[in-house]
């Protein structure tokens, strides 16, 4: 059974009776059976049809929300109230959740389906989807390959047809980077668009809900409907959401592109290329691009790791065997029962970034490391919006290479060097999204990344929209 892609299709063939809801979600959830990816963990298969059969009547009763005809798939670090929720890690195992995030709350008030819950990186650290409990994803475009991270399970999942839309998180590129490793669109809105309420914490200041879709347009409506003010997240802006159709504005774009990234000795040569021809291509429709310096490329992984496992040491103090999660067997008082629990509950990954953290928030280094790291952040963000004042994107690539085999890379440094192009954007809180650019030879798709000022989402999608249709493969 065919699946049209795009939420739009789907509604008009429902209406014209030319296919069911219900069909439509038993062929995923077919689908998701047989696949041999690892993406889900879990399918929600008795809710998902009644849901999808409640849904159908009211496409046809013409009385629907947005989103009917959306089947989602859930990052394993969002909440959906009395579902199993555990970030991929042992810390968590059997817990259900108690409440539901608001993004979840929002797509099923416009009459999404949810499917399940996906795979990802423990605790959503990772660049690999090799860190989790339930074992490794594999990259459905080459199941030797991993499919990117944290939100592996996500990106693969719609790649494979699995679902139409994947919820994520990207706190360092944890939706774009495996967006370009599947070859399918990733969406990081701005920092304070979407309700980080019921997302599990990893770096407070950088995570952000987000999206996976094959269309710009389902990216587009996802986001809208996600948007919006939270009285349970003070950091959500309560700004107007973005708009919930893309505008196709009658002109030439400036695009702002920094030498540095093209100069990035480890950025691969087709994916060089590639960039540079659509850049051509933009120049000879009319549109400006913009040679910009960007002196801060060194900088931004050390920045930031410092801060984001600084973070992450402080939000995962909660995990301890005795206030929250998992609970070692083999403790004989309080302080056994802390290190225990912890040593056996956690990964290797997440104890690193943990201990990282714990290290530069200590005495002597708090200066040297933190509040460094903070001051450098600020310089990123000022010289940031000075190369967009006069552009209306940034256009740079997703990731340096296409996906890597799994258990190929063993040493953390190069691993946190995949992110190098995609902090910058979570660094600096501003909206970014990756755009399938084309497919190497070596057969892997990759993707182009642009990023906008903050809460310019609209722009975003616009020019998306025109490299979608112009000049993407």
């Amino acid at each position: 059974m065919n699946i049209p892609e795009s939420l739009a299709d789907i509604q008009e063939k429902i209406i014209k009776k030319e296919i069911s809801l219900v069909q439509i979600c038993q062929e995923y959830i077919n689908r998701i059976k047989s696949s041999t990816s690892n993406a889900f963990i879990e399918v929600f298969e008795e809710e998902a049809l009644s849901k999808a059969e409640k849904i159908q009547k009211k496409i046809i009763g013409n009385n629907f929300g947005l989103l009917a005809g959306i089947f989602v798939g859930l990052k394993d670090n969002i909440c959906y109230k009395d579902h199993n929720l555990t970030a991929s890690s042992k810390m968590l195992e059997g817990y259900k959740s108690l409440f539901s995030a608001t993004a979840v709350e929002k797509i099923l008030n416009e009459d999404a389906i949810i499917l399940g819950r996906l795979n990802c990186d423990e605790f959503a650290m990772g660049s690999s989807n090799e860190n989790s409990i339930y074992g490794p994803v594999k990259n459905p475009k080459d199941e030797k390959k991993v499919p990117g991270g944290s939100s592996g399970g996500s990106a693969a999942a719609v790649a494979e047809g699995l679902c139409n839309i994947a919820l994520g998180s990207d706190t360092g590129g944890s939706i774009r980077q495996p967006a370009s490793f599947c070859g399918v669109i990733g969406m990081k809105p701005s920092y304070g668009r979407i309700s980080r309420n019921g997302l599990i914490a990893y770096g407070s200041s950088f995570d952000q809900i987000g999206v996976f879709s094959k269309t710009i347009q389902d990216a587009n409506i996802l986001i809208h409907v996600m948007s919006g003010s939270d009285e349970f997240d003070s950091t959500v802006s309560s700004k107007e959401p973005s708009n919930k159709e893309i505008q196709l504005p009658n002109k030439k774009f400036n695009f702002g592109i920094p030498d540095e990234y093209l100069k990035f000795e480890g950025l691969d040569i087709e994916i060089k290329n590639k960039l540079l021809s659509v850049i051509e291509n933009l120049k000879e429709d009319g549109h400006k691009v913009e040679v910009l310096k960007f002196p801060f490329l060194k900088y931004l992984v050390p920045t930031y790791y410092v801060l984001t496992t600084a973070e992450a040491s402080s939000n995962l103090a909660r995990y301890d065997g005795a206030h929250f999660g998992f609970r070692s067997n083999n403790s004989e008082d309080i302080n056994s029962t802390y290190e225990n629990s912890r040593s056996e509950g956690f990964g290797i990954e997440v104890k690193r970034r943990i201990m990282l953290g714990n290290f530069v928030l200590s005495s002597g280094y708090y200066d040297a490391y933190f509040t460094k790291a903070q001051k450098v952040r600020r310089l990123i963000k000022t010289k940031t919006e000075e190369m967009l004042k006069n552009n209306d994107v940034l256009i740079l690539p997703t990731a340096p290479s296409t996906a890597f085999n799994i258990g190929e890379i063993k040493d953390p440094i190069k691993m946190y060097l995949q992110d190098i192009f995609t902090v910058h954007a979570n660094i600096t809180g501003a909206p970014a999204i990756s755009l399938p650019i084309g497919t190497h030879s070596n057969n892997l798709p990759f993707g182009i990344q642009l990023m906008a000022n903050s809460f310019q989402e609209n722009t975003l999608f616009e020019v998306s929209n025109l490299l979608m249709e112009k000049y993407l493969e």
